[in-house]
């Protein structure tokens, strides 16, 4: 089995561009500290916004859908699923809730990820529910012929339980003793969990809650407010092309670990950036009609009601709707498109 010492990083000289990336994170990161005493109430509906979107595109990112409105009833409402799509988005959003309100007393141990593992299977009936994986699994590709080829294979089933216990008390050991930077050691830790695959199903979606989890255990809580998990989204390609590039050579420490860094602390930063341009939007009490305007000039190209409303947090779904309703007929945007491929687009 491979041999995890994360003391060895510590000694590795990191280029400029990773070492850019952490500068402007810890600078964003101030920011938002200074944000969060000063408008707490409003940012509080950012929250809400984060979970919905964290939760259906952490699904989405897996091939778990279903419609808008049942993601918000599932999420904000807690509405009790109706099939195994719904089981499995329901799991998701209950395991993320936990992490927003214990994070600081949940350790990074086996036992704990295997708690979260059993809480995001929870309205299944999956034996495998909080155990590592019983079965070798294989990470593969289906290409547009049909055929599949296996890209990376995992630890084995017998290697895993020891390999988990390791990366979680090497990631402890540098934490503590503060020998590696967190966000150098934080996609280290989520790329060895990767390659180490630990469960039969969902290794995808804890990785992505581990991620939130070891951010706001060191103080950096930008997925709280902006969803980390539907940046990944938006750009899946980018997400598994990086991670296949970054498991070659790993069985012999040989892997290529700042391509993941750079790639997950880039989605980090541009998270940061997102949380700011939206403070800039509740910061100022304006009309619900200035606000809409505001936000619909930083965008560029075509956007939707859903985009806008992102922006606007402190507004209701019907005063964003009347104030779009007005932009349009003062000729400031047009509408495109009809029924859920309704868009619009600034003219002015």
């Amino acid at each position: 089995m491979r041999n995890f010492n994360y003391s060895e990083i510590k000694n590795q000289k990191w280029d400029s561009q990773v070492l850019g990336l952490i500068a402007a994170i810890y600078k964003e990161a101030g920011k938002q500290e200074l944000y969060l005493k000063q408008r707490p109430a409003e940012l509080e509906k950012l929250v809400e916004i984060a979970k919905v979107q964290s939760t259906e595109a952490s699904n989405a990112i897996e091939g778990i859908v279903t419609t808008d409105t049942r993601i918000r009833q599932l999420v904000e409402e807690k509405t009790a699923p109706k099939n195994r799509n719904e089981q499995e988005i329901a799991g998701y959003r209950d395991a993320l809730s936990v992490i927003h309100e214990n994070f600081d007393a949940i350790p990074i141990t086996q036992n704990y990820i295997l708690q979260l593992h059993k809480i995001m299977y929870g309205h299944m009936n999956n034996p495998m529910a909080g155990k590592t994986k019983n079965v070798q699994n294989y990470i593969t590709a289906t290409y547009p012929d049909g055929h599949t080829e296996t890209l990376f294979t995992p630890l084995s089933p017998f290697e895993t339980p020891e390999a988990l216990d390791k990366i979680c008390e090497e990631y402890n050991r540098v934490i503590g003793n503060m020998e590696v930077e967190p966000l150098i050691a934080i996609p280290i830790f989520i790329h060895d969990f990767l390659c180490i695959h630990p469960f039969n199903d969902g290794n995808g979606r804890m990785s992505r809650l581990l991620t939130a989890l070891l951010l706001y255990r060191s103080g950096f809580y930008v997925g709280k407010y902006i969803s980390l998990e539907a940046k990944i989204s938006k750009n899946k390609d980018l997400y598994y092309d990086v991670l296949g590039k970054a498991q070659i050579g790993w069985y012999e420490g040989k892997e290529d670990k700042v391509l993941f860094i750079k790639y997950l602390l880039g989605t980090i930063l541009s998270a940061y950036k997102d949380f700011q341009e939206r403070f800039e939007l509740v910061e100022e009490k304006l009309p619900a009609l200035d606000v809409v305007r505001k936000a619909t000039m930083m965008k560029i190209g075509r956007f939707t009601k859903q985009d806008i409303r992102e922006l606007c947090p402190s507004l209701s779904l019907s005063s964003i709707e009347g104030a779009i309703r007005k932009l349009v007929e003062a000729g400031e945007i047009k509408r495109e498109g009809k029924g859920k491929n309704i868009c619009y687009y600034r003219v002015k």
